[in-house]
């Protein structure tokens, strides 16, 4: 799992459509497994690789089983429907997320949150090898951002790759093997969670002061002050 971190405008989403094939490089290059990404048929990519924007704003009535029954395309046959196995896939991961209970609920209607669950769900529900996740504990309350982070332990402990980005400290240094600091669409850190995420890198890339505290055989816990540090000037 690899955190992206950085303010806004860093460049966290920009970098995620790249890697999803939304956008392609002006300059490098993408690969999957050494071949160049947008060389991949496009229905092998969608069964490979998930992606979740950062926000989603629903244009027609859809229940979210509906909505999460699209994450399962890339496996129907051509001209086909959900078949029930697409179905089990679909509703497995609304049960996951703890969605199930308004898999029938119009997604107009329901809170940041719920939604924001169910958008995850459709991407568990294709069984993609790398998800490229922008900022999925958005809008989550304290319960449900421990529940969608679980889910996402668990994708990477099955060989699974993650990339997310977030805003929240705590969430990347509990979860994230790496991170990359982001300022200014580039790149100011990359590596290991106990390389990446230290006061000094911290307190440049928010321009905050930051407190690192190691904790005995876990990860570090991260926080910052609430005031900009004083002037150097």
């Amino acid at each position: 799992m690899a955190a992206l971190l950085g303010e806004n405008g860093a460049g966290k989403s920009t970098l995620l459509k790249a890697l999803a094939g939304i956008l392609k490089p002006r300059a490098g290059s993408v690969r999957l497994d050494g071949e160049d990404f947008h060389e991949v048929p496009r229905r092998a990519r969608a069964r490979r690789v998930g992606y979740l924007p950062q926000g989603f704003e629903p244009l027609f009535p859809m229940t979210a089983l509906d909505l999460v029954l699209l994450g399962r395309t890339p496996w129907l046959p051509v001209l086909s429907g959900p078949a029930r196995a697409d179905h089990e896939a679909a509703e497995s991961a609304l049960s996951e997320l703890d969605a199930a209970s308004f898999a029938a609920t119009d997604l107009r209607e329901m809170s940041g949150g719920e939604r924001q669950r169910v958008l995850l769900a459709r991407v568990f529900a294709g069984a993609p090898e790398v998800l490229l996740l922008d900022e999925p504990t958005a809008n989550l309350d304290p319960r449900h951002r421990i529940v969608v982070m679980r889910a996402l332990e668990r994708r990477a402990g099955a060989g699974a790759t993650i990339v997310f980005s977030t805003h929240e400290l705590d969430i990347a240094a509990a979860c994230a093997d790496t991170a990359v600091l982001l300022t200014g669409g580039r790149v100011l850190a990359a590596g290991p969670i106990a390389t990446t995420l230290t006061a000094p890198l911290l307190t440049e890339l928010f321009g905050v002061p930051a407190c690192v505290t190691p904790v005995q055989g876990g990860r570090p816990v991260v926080t910052l002050a609430a005031s900009a540090p004083p002037s150097t000037r």
